[in-house]
Order: structure tokens, then sequence, then C-alpha cells
């Protein structure tokens, strides 16, 4: 009996070829937005993830407080080497380092640029270059002793930032001063990670003339320790040693999971709004098949009275209408979804090739798939319920007299 509803389904969507095409125009338009916009989510999701898990779950974060235009902005509030060296006292910390950033000049080959420039002390290197995953493309990385050297991240090889690439053991002239390129590191996925220039810090203080500020600061705490004790232990000894309470604390420490749940809150909300735009073209969507399925019931109504007079009951023709409203939205949804799927991995090939970031990925997941098509055909069918249902208060003498 089913059989039969899908069948009678199939030829009437095939009868009204042109309308039913024109009727699921706004149902794939709708899932293919869902779904595009689901499948980026879930793929920056997941390399958000992959980022955290490289960072590991030891480590935690201290920057000053406020500082809203970025590290390195020259903010009222900021913090020093003695904090550093107060951090390193505290029981329960391993080891640490920390970075100062600024914008410097740059010249490659006559051609001048701006980018940003990372110091950090050599002799700390090993957490700060675990924290950012650093790993040589070509070259090497920095190393205990090396003077007017840099490393630089891989755009400035692959994406064309001069006209010429810049490879190891070329010079870049950065803020009047000339520094050999020791490494270019393997892409991050971050462009702006990608187009960073790190050099020692004692380079760095010489070239934008400072002395013994810190813009951030990575700390890794010793192996069998709760991060959240030895958080709560630096917490305390720095608004000590910096005269500070906790009303009045001028500087923010964060944990990998707080920065994980405070982006997905973000990225949560980011997305349901685009959903709830989305939500618009879907209702369209099912006011479409509504009014194609009402315009359908009042043309077979003299169908509706002849299946009625040789016995067919209410819930059949029920069944008809809304097997062909909701087939109506499913195949709009794989439509929609194979749309979907074309425009997610259009952006992530943009995102990778002109963007040069990794984190602009899709995520083509089965049950995103299956859920847009479920989704795709009760939307259509629930748009058909009206329709269907007045389909079966259709009295079958009135329907055979109806012209």
């Amino acid at each position: 009996m089913i059989g039969d509803y899908f069948s009678m389904a199939v030829k009437n969507v095939r009868k009204r070829r042109l309308r039913s095409w024109l009727t699921m125009l706004g149902i794939f338009i709708s899932i293919a937005t869902i779904f595009t916009l689901l499948s980026a989510s879930l793929g920056l999701q997941g390399a958000v993830k992959e980022q955290f898990r490289i960072l590991g779950t030891d480590k935690f974060f201290i920057q000053p407080k406020g500082q809203a235009a970025g590290p390195g902005s020259g903010g009222a509030v900021s913090l020093t080497t003695k904090d550093v060296d107060t951090i390193e006292k505290v029981p329960g910390v391993k080891t640490l380092s920390y970075s100062v950033y600024g914008s410097a000049e740059v010249i490659f080959q006559n051609q001048k640029r701006y980018f940003m420039v990372t110091g950090y002390p050599l002799d700390k290197a090993d957490v700060f270059t675990e924290l950012g995953a650093y790993k040589a493309d070509e070259g090497r990385l920095l190393k205990q002793g090396d003077k007017g050297s840099v490393m630089i991240g891989s755009q400035y090889k692959y994406n064309a930032l001069f006209k010429k690439p810049v490879s190891a053991g070329d010079t870049l002239t950065i803020q009047g001063k000339e520094f050999k390129v020791k490494g270019i590191l393997q892409p991050i996925g971050n462009p702006g990670d990608d187009r960073n220039i790190l050099m020692p810090i004692d380079d760095f203080n010489q070239i934008f003339n400072i002395t013994d500020r810190v813009d951030a600061i990575f700390v890794q705490v010793e192996q069998g320790q709760d991060l959240k004790e030895v958080v709560a232990r630096v917490e305390r000894r720095l608004r000590s040693e910096r005269g500070v309470t906790e009303k009045t604390q001028d500087f923010e420490i964060s944990t990998p999971e707080e920065l994980l749940a405070s982006f997905g809150t973000v990225l949560n909300i980011i997305t349901g709004f685009l959903l709830g735009i989305s939500a618009i073209s879907l209702l369209v969507g099912g006011i479409g098949i509504a009014n194609t399925m009402y315009t359908s019931v009042i043309e077979r109504t003299r169908e509706i009275g002849t299946m009625k007079a040789i016995g067919a009951k209410n819930q059949d023709i029920l069944f008809i209408f809304l097997i062909e409203s909701g087939m109506l939205g499913l195949i709009g949804g794989i439509i929609g979804v194979v749309l979907g799927i074309g425009i997610s991995k259009s952006l992530e090939y943009i995102a990778v090739h002109q963007l040069g970031t990794t984190l602009l990925k899709s995520a083509t997941p089965a049950y995103l798939i299956i859920g847009c098509l479920l989704f795709a055909f009760l939307s259509g069918a629930l748009s058909g319920l009206w329709p269907a249902w007045r389909a079966t208060k259709i009295k079958p003498v009135d329907a055979l007299r109806y012209e």
C-alpha cells in the first residue's frame, strides 16, 4: 500500500514538472544555506579543537587586562619581566616562556611592507615553540645564541607578500636593521601566524627601544599538578606582587578549556543567527509547497471523488498528499545538500589557497547529510498537511459533480 502511495506521488510530481521545480526552489536554497553554515561551523569547531589539542591541557596564558587593540598596542597596563620571575617561582610551575609584539617596517629587495613581529627569549623557547606548533619548512628554527636572525611565516614563501618569495638565507631589513632569515615555518593555517616574523627578544627590544615589557606569558605546569590550583596560586602571587586586589586585577589568566568554551559560545551565537536568517528561506519554501499542494487538491477534486467512490478512505487520501508534499521537500533537500557540499568545499578551497587559512574547513558527516534530508522531507510533509487534510474533507458526490 505504501508503495502505491509513493508511486502515485512520483507520477503526480512528474506530471507537474515545471511547477514542482519552482516549488522546490525555496526548499533547496534554504537547505543548501543551512548545510553550508553547519558544515563550515562543524569544520571550524573541529579545526579549533585540534589546535587546542596540540596546545595540551597543562598550559595556561597570562596577558594584560583590556588589550582591546591587540597585543603590543601599548596600553596603559602591561606585564614585565619581573612578573615572569614571580611566576617562575610559584610551586607547580614547570617552565614558562613569554613574548612581546609590535608592528614593524619590513623591507625586502626595495619593497616596503608592514607586518607583526614577535620577540621571545631563546633560552625559554621550548614552551613557546610547542604552543605555536612551529616546525621548519625550510632552514631551521632559532636556537639559543642566534643574534640578528629571524624565522618567518609560510606566507612569505608561498603567498607573494613581496614581489619575490623569501627564502632561508635571505636578508630582511626590519625597523632599519638587517636580519638574516634562518628558517621558513610550515603553514599553521592562521594568516596572522603565517605572516608573523619571530626574532630573539634582545633584538626586538633593541629595534623597538623596549626594556622589560611583556605582552603575553605562557606557563606549563608540572606533571601531576592540578591546572586550576596552579592558576589560583599564580593569580594570588601576581596580585600580591603587583599590588592589586581581585576587583582591581589588571591581568587576565586563560586556560585552553576557557578559551575553547568562549570561542564555542561566540561561534554558536553567530551560527544561530545565520540559521535564523536561512529559516526565512525555508518558510518561503514551505509556503510554496503548501500553495502547490492546495492547487493540486483543487485540480484533482474529481480524482479524489473517484478514489473515495471506489473505496478509498480518508487516511489513504491524506497519505497520498502528505507523501507527495514530503517528496517535494525531499527532492529539494537532495539538491540542496549537493549544492551545499559544493559551496562548502569551494569556500574551503578559497580559504586555503586565497586567504591562507586552514581553519575554515568544511565537515560533511553522514549525520549532517541525513539530518538535512530528513528535515527537508518533514518540512515538505508539514507544509502539505493542511491541503492534505482539506482533501480528506471533500465529499464524493460533490467531487464527482465538480467541473
